[in-house]
């Protein structure tokens, strides 16, 4: 078999397999979340959220809804070297987003069944 049709023959494979999947796939909640960071938002954004009344007053302070925290924890950057991750229940994660050209430093602490807002603040550079 010739080069040319072995191509032929993979890329109609490819392209049946990829249409399938299109098809399969399509209208699910399938997410491909294999990043540290995108692994940590998403296990903090499955869980119910308390927020602390230093961060309520931040937010209010700063005229922005709690709604805020579903963006931060869906584009934000966790900082893995600042983060205390080696705790046996409840890790505490340093999470960065920006908001109107300033950065906004949250502290979470993500427990089994539980995350914690515990701190909001205005990053210094």
């Amino acid at each position: 078999m010739s080069l040319i049709k072995r191509l032929a023959y993979y890329l109609g494979g490819f392209l049946i397999g990829i249409i399938l999947l299109l098809f399969f796939l399509n209208g699910k909640n399938a997410s491909c979340d294999y990043t540290p960071n995108a692994r940590v938002l998403k296990n903090i954004k499955t869980k119910p959220k308390h927020f602390s009344t230093q961060s309520l007053a931040f937010l209010n302070q700063q005229a922005i809804d709690t709604t805020y925290m579903s963006e931060l924890l869906t584009n934000g950057d966790v900082d893995f070297k600042n983060s205390i991750t080696n705790t046996d229940t409840c890790n505490t994660y340093l999470i960065d987003h920006n908001y109107k050209q300033k950065t906004i430093r949250a502290t979470i602490v993500n427990c089994d069944s539980l995350a914690s807002i515990e701190k909001l603040n205005f990053k210094k550079k």
